[in-house]
């Protein structure tokens, strides 16, 4: 019984809609360490202390937790997965119907609010503000990038698959992970991982460009009193505005060099949000 009890757990998992690793390990580190470097000395004290048995105490260092939830902890997977992205229709405009886009809070907005809400409640056990946060750094990241509130035809990008200079697809087996002229691809993934990786930088190396790009623009989201809403409705946005479905299912450097700057963009929006949000939570 309890075999086929595995079994059946298995093949749920396997039935949730494809999920790419969001933004990559690579992408959802630049997110921690770019908010971890705009929290202020209270917020700061409070996340390395939530974080202090972590194996990595900082944000970066937990980014990806979330994504790792698959083969370390099914159960709580399961419960989770669909906390990572949010749908959109391909017709019409973009915008956020909860019963319809969100039901019971299973969205990637709905587990922004609710793990915000329980990491700023100090009556909360520290257990549970420590998975709060760690599942906050990761869906701040998932909701910036723009394939995480694409369209449910697809899946998000996942079917719509790419070769990269015009190679077969086929999966990635390279040991180089920043050698992807033989590797296949689907948009998503691309979108997760080729663009940011393919700059042939670390995380920490990436932050440092980053952080030395000018300022950003005025973010009109901190107005809102529905921020993980509007960040959701950008990226839905980007996917039908800036229409980042190539042509054809093939995309050389000359793509990569063309998205580059919006994804960095998203990456350090992401990681100002994220900071703000924490800093509420933690540092007043």
């Amino acid at each position: 019984m309890k075999a086929i009890q595995k079994s059946l757990c298995a093949l749920s998992l396997l039935l949730l809609p494809t999920l790419a690793l969001a933004w990559g390990k690579v992408g959802h580190e630049i997110v921690g360490d770019l908010a971890q470097r705009q929290l202020n000395a209270k917020a700061q004290t409070e996340v390395l202390r939530l974080l202090a048995n972590e194996p990595i105490p900082t944000l970066a260092g937990v980014s990806v937790w979330a994504d790792t939830l698959r083969s370390s902890d099914p159960e709580l997977f399961k419960k989770t997965g669909r906390w990572h992205y949010i749908n959109f229709s391909r017709d019409g405009v973009c915008e956020f119907v909860p019963v319809r886009d969100c039901p019971d809070g299973n969205c990637v907005i709905g587990a922004i609010n609710k793990n915000f809400t329980i990491l700023s409640d100090k009556n909360r056990s520290d257990k549970e503000r420590n998975q709060a946060l760690k599942f906050l750094v990761h869906f701040i990241g998932d909701v910036h990038q723009p394939f995480h509130a694409g369209y449910s035809d697809d899946r998000g990008g996942n079917t719509f698959q790419i070769n990269y200079q015009g190679k077969a697809w086929k999966p990635f087996k390279n040991s180089d992970p920043f050698d992807y002229k033989a590797a296949g691809w689907n948009i998503h993934g691309v979108w997760d991982s080729m663009i940011v990786e393919s700059k042939g930088l670390g995380a920490s190396a990436y932050a440092d460009v980053l952080s030395k790009q000018s300022p950003l623009a005025f973010d009109d989201t901190k107005r809102s009193d529905r921020p993980a809403v509007e960040w959701a409705l950008q990226s839905c946005r980007i996917i039908k505005q800036d229409n980042p479905y190539p042509d054809s299912h093939i995309i050389k450097d000359d793509y990569l060099n063309k998205y580059r700057p919006l994804q960095e963009r998203r990456l350090r929006e992401a990681g100002a949000r994220l900071a703000a949000m924490i800093n509420f939570a933690l540092g007043r």
